[in-house]
């Protein structure tokens, strides 16, 4: 059995690199929460941009509400910012089936109607079950159904990425 290991600082490292480009006049950082929140904010500062990045829950807009229920998440939305003509650069760690990505654009519709909305991901895992790309992504990796991928951060602020057990897709 091969053992997977990615080096999420050097991915980090990548994502900020390509993500630099897809930022126009207008352009705002939104990251899913969790993972996605924590490469929002540390992408703000790294790329010297103003303000902070919004973070936007998916809780309220899952296909699996019924089954899932209300989290500690749900309330996790919070954009400083107006939606209504800007360019937003949606930003999360793991994209593999595209469901808390379509839930992420219901909530933030909610908030106005932004002049584009592109996706950016650390990791891209394959399995989309809904038409939806990244514009960028760091890496592709395979993990069979049962496994999760989930990003990290230390004390210090450093990613890193363990592999779970899946109880639920994403």
């Amino acid at each position: 059995m091969t053992t997977l290991h990615l080096d999420a600082e050097a991915l980090y490292a990548d994502l900020l690199a390509r993500v630099r480009p897809l930022l126009v006049a207008d352009s705002v950082l939104v990251g899913i929460w969790s993972g996605g929140a924590w490469l929002a904010e540390r992408l703000q500062r790294d790329l010297g941009l103003a303000g902070k990045p919004g973070v936007i829950s998916s809780a309220l807009h899952r296909d699996d509400f019924g089954s899932r229920g209300m989290s500690a998440t749900s309330d996790a939305t919070a954009l400083p910012f107006e939606i209504d003509g800007r360019h937003i650069l949606l930003i999360d760690d793991v994209l593999y089936t595209g469901r808390t990505t379509r839930a992420v654009i219901n909530e933030l519709f909610d908030f106005g109607r932004p002049a584009s909305v592109k996706l950016a991901v650390l990791v891209d895992r394959g399995g989309r079950e809904l038409p939806i790309e990244p514009a960028v992504s760091a890496a592709r990796v395979v993990l069979p159904p049962t496994q999760k991928l989930a990003l990290t951060r230390d004390a210090d602020g450093r990613f890193d990425f363990a592999i779970e057990s899946a109880g639920s897709a994403a």
